[in-house]
């Protein structure tokens, strides 16, 4: 399982339905709006 790195949530990488790769990494969202507010600044939600 992958945690979202907006809101925390666990997503199952085998049927998550939005991710991003940013710097040769994929992250899993739970939602549309998480992958749309990582996407938009991802450094605030990797620190």
């Amino acid at each position: 399982m992958a945690v979202d790195p907006v809101c925390k949530m666990q997503v199952d990488e085998a049927t998550a339905r939005y991710r991003s790769e940013y710097r040769g990494k994929t992250y899993y969202f739970c939602a549309p709006g998480c992958k749309k507010r990582f996407d938009g600044d991802p450094e605030a939600y990797l620190k």
